[in-house]
């Protein structure tokens, strides 16, 4: 889609030019119309495709259409990055469900933080960009019980919010702060019986799902149309501890992005502990904050 819209602000001046493209263009009416007539339409020169798209209905065929309309189509290029900025499509498009990421902030002696660093939240920070990069933001209505608390929101000039879920379990009501956006972000209530939310607002759904699991909301999150999911564990993360415990072991979470921050909290509560197995990361990336550590890394 955004293709269309960039030939459309280009113009004529698309008349003989080169496309470049992270992902083969699509050769099928679905939400909108095929992009390669888009392209067709335009009479570009050349399109250069970073990578086939995975998703049976698409695959090669785009290329094939441009091929046969007379431009000139070079694909593989820059592959592998290609791959990595749709990591979260291809991975829907061969599991049927989205791409999850683990996202926590840690004290200094292991303990689950509720506030995240400095400037993390703020335009620019690593959590407000983090943010734009899914469709769906997942926490938990414990998250709610201090009242200073928000929805986690991206600050980020132009923002396109994600999807807020919010999973109640063993709670007969929930209190939503007031929306820090507008319009109001999207909220999806997951409970497992009939509850009640206050303030009563069109922008908040509840959704019963009896049996509540890892696999079951990401099963909701699919039937939506959702290509990637951020898990935001927080200081009491008991509502989320068994969810994570079996979506770790069923291979359901598919990356880890970490905040160190240079605290040292008291008490023993609120340590990280989920899942039964080990596991070993990959491609690990470290970078340094506002005095604070990110980490980032896949599970094998």
């Amino acid at each position: 889609m955004k293709k269309v819209f960039a030939l459309k602000d280009a113009g004529d001046l698309a008349e003989n030019a080169t496309a470049y493209v992270t992902l083969e263009p699509c050769n099928h009416y679905g939400r909108t119309p095929p992009c390669t007539e888009a392209l067709i339409r335009a009479k570009v020169k050349k399109v250069i495709v970073g990578m086939v798209d995975p998703n049976p209905i698409v695959a090669s065929k785009g290329v094939e259409r441009l091929r046969g309309s007379g431009i000139d189509v070079i694909t593989g290029v820059e592959e592998m990055l290609c791959r990595k900025l749709n990591e979260a499509y291809i991975h829907r498009m061969v599991t049927g469900r989205p791409f999850v990421t683990l996202r926590y902030s840690l004290a200094f002696n292991g303990r689950v933080l509720n506030q995240l660093g400095q400037g993390a939240e703020e335009s620019g920070g690593y959590f407000s960009k983090l943010l734009q990069e899914y469709d769906a933001v997942v926490i938990s209505s414990n998250l709610f019980a201090k009242k200073t608390v928000r929805l986690p929101t991206s600050h980020e000039t132009g923002a396109s919010q994600p999807l807020h879920i919010i999973i109640a379990r063993g709670v007969n009501s929930l209190h939503l702060p007031a929306p820090t956006t507008e319009p109001a972000d999207k909220v999806v209530v997951l409970a497992e019986k009939t509850m009640i939310v206050e303030p009563k607002s069109e922008d908040v759904e509840i959704v019963v799902r009896e049996q509540m699991s890892l696999k079951s909301i990401l099963d909701y999150c699919a039937h939506q149309g959702l290509c990637s999911v951020l898990l935001d564990i927080r200081e009491d993360n008991e509502a989320l501890k068994e969810l994570l415990d079996d979506g770790l072991d069923e291979h359901l979470v598919q990356k880890v992005v970490m905040e160190v921050c240079p605290i040292w909290c008291s008490g023993e509560e609120a340590f990280l502990a989920f899942g039964r197995k080990s596991f070993r990361l990959r491609d690990l990336q470290t970078r340094t904050v506002n005095e604070n550590v990110v980490v980032e890394g896949y599970l094998l």
